[in-house]
């Protein structure tokens, strides 16, 4: 009977345990049910908040790779609100391909190492266009340290990059004009220190004269121009009417001589160089094209340019385009051409020494500069201006030049021309002691000279005509043409060219 009470009790004591336990569960169910009741409002009133934001918000569930995007972000990329699809991927998609892998690549690394993510970067909009965007993130990491979701915003600063592109843009072409201005300042520096024969043409022979003549005509226009004639003509004068005359009068004359420079070197010169473009070329230089681009370059002794350059003068002619040395980038120059030589460059074409391409390229208004021989009447004028000009800078008076010494000078027939009687000149202002000219020279005529000074009238005529005809492409009639030059009626003219046996070549 004393075990009954016992049992009694046991019973008694399970009861209440086995009471508290169901208890203790129905207390726990209540506040999980609580907890995900507060849990769903939580997030109902953040999706609320999300999709009432004023910026650009949006949130990434890692774990599923649901992401929420704002109103307002779906506003900014043209899209209805719910219309964008909620993944991470199609948000990549619409990443500018340049800008994926970078953009991509930073969120990784704020994932893996929680590195601030801060980055620009170009979506898609609905209408196909790209638009930069300033994005910034913040991820949330579990009790593990694994990254569980991530939060950011976007801002649309298209406008300022666009304004920044656009100051970039300005000021790579300021670095341009920059370069080309202290090319243009050190090439002009150079030709300082160099000392021309004079700054105008001196004389006033007809042959002169018609030269000035051509040179009004064409002045004016960008038409490639070649002057021919003999060394020591004057050609770089007539160069520098030419380009004084010009709507490109405002900027310098930009010239190289062909024949001064090595081979290896007029290309460098003409084009420019990249840095490390060959041994030696320590810095980027810009060639004569680039200083002349809206200006004028004067390329004389062209017949002396390596057969090996010709093409790519000629493309530079042709399309106003070229490469400079070591690089593969194409600049564009708007550069007008005047080129000269002493050859007979229809001669070297048919040597196979010059382009015919080139050839026909240059010749589009050839201008023949006479030698001093056939205007013997400028060399008083001549003379007067370099001895006035040569005394000045020796610091030696010299006032009168006697008649004698101006006969000599004006009887010699200059095979050097002009070049050769500046030379003659100085040579004499330097032995002259008083204020008279004293002529050192011997100028004495080769039994040649006296030939060709004995010429008939018919043989002057004769060669007078052919090269008026020659300047006028062998136009006899027409505005500009020979017989209006001449000063004849075209049916004379041919009767002329008839009788003297001129016939087009």
């Amino acid at each position: 009977m004393s075990s009954l009470p016992t049992i009694i009790i046991v019973l008694a004591f399970y009861c209440v345990i086995v009471t508290l336990f169901i208890l203790g569960l129905a207390i726990q169910r209540a506040k999980n049910r609580r907890a995900k009741e507060e849990f769903n409002k939580s997030e109902v009133r953040y999706l609320i908040a999300l999709e009432g934001a004023t910026e650009g918000l949006w949130d990434w569930e890692i774990s599923s790779d649901r992401v929420i995007f704002s109103n307002r972000f779906s506003e900014s990329l043209g899209y209805s609100p719910g219309e964008m699809s909620g993944t991470m991927g199609s948000f990549r998609k619409r990443l500018h391909p340049e800008d994926a892998e970078k953009t991509w690549a930073a969120i990784q690394r704020h994932l893996q190492e929680r590195v601030p993510f801060n980055i620009e970067c170009r979506l898609r909009i609905k209408a196909g266009e790209y638009l930069w965007f300033l994005t910034r993130a913040q991820a949330i990491w579990d009790a593990e340290g694994k990254a569980a979701s991530m939060s950011g915003w976007i801002q649309n600063i298209n406008a300022r990059k666009q304004a920044e592109l656009s100051l970039v843009t300005a000021l790579s072409e300021i670095r341009v004009l920059k370069d080309q201005l202290e090319s243009e300042r050190i090439y002009l520096q150079e030709e300082i220190k160099s000392e021309y024969n004079h700054e105008n043409i001196i004389g006033q022979s007809d042959e002169l004269k018609y030269v000035l003549y051509k040179v009004e005509q064409i002045a004016r226009t960008d038409s490639t121009v070649l002057l021919l004639g003999e060394t020591g003509t004057g050609k770089e004068l007539v160069a520098r009417a030419i380009h004084s005359l010009s709507l490109r009068k405002d900027r310098a004359l930009v010239k190289i001589n062909c024949a001064t420079l090595p081979s290896n070197l007029i290309e460098s010169e003409l084009f420019g160089h990249e840095k490390g473009a060959y041994t030696g070329a320590h810095s980027r230089q810009l060639g004569r094209f680039e200083v002349a681009n809206g200006a004028t370059l004067f390329l004389d002794e062209i017949g002396e340019l390596p057969l090996e350059l010709q093409p790519k003068l000629l493309g530079v002619i042709q399309d106003g385009e070229f490469a400079r040395l070591g690089s593969t980038k194409t600049i564009k120059v708007d550069v007008r051409i005047i080129a000269a030589t002493n050859r007979n460059l229809e001669e070297e074409v048919k040597k196979g020494r010059f382009r015919e391409d080139l050839w026909f390229r240059l010749n589009v208004f050839p201008i023949t500069v006479p030698p001093l021989r056939d205007r013997l009447s400028d060399v008083p004028f001549l003379a007067d201006f370099y001895v006035n000009k040569i005394s000045k800078r020796l610091g030696k008076p010299i006032l009168s030049i006697p008649t004698s010494i101006m006969d000599e000078l004006r009887n010699y027939n200059w095979p050097g021309n002009v070049r050769e009687l500046e030379n003659v000149l100085e040579r004499a202002v330097i032995n002259s002691s008083g204020s008279k000219l004293h002529l050192v020279d011997e100028l004495k005529r080769s039994n040649k000279d006296l030939t060709t000074t004995q010429r008939t009238l018919d043989d002057v005529e004769r060669e007078y005509i052919i090269r008026v005809l020659e300047q006028t492409n062998w136009n006899v009639s027409g505005r500009n043409g020979a017989a209006e030059i001449l000063g004849l009626n075209r049916s004379t003219l041919r009767a002329r060219m008839q009788k003297l046996g001129i016939h087009r070549p």
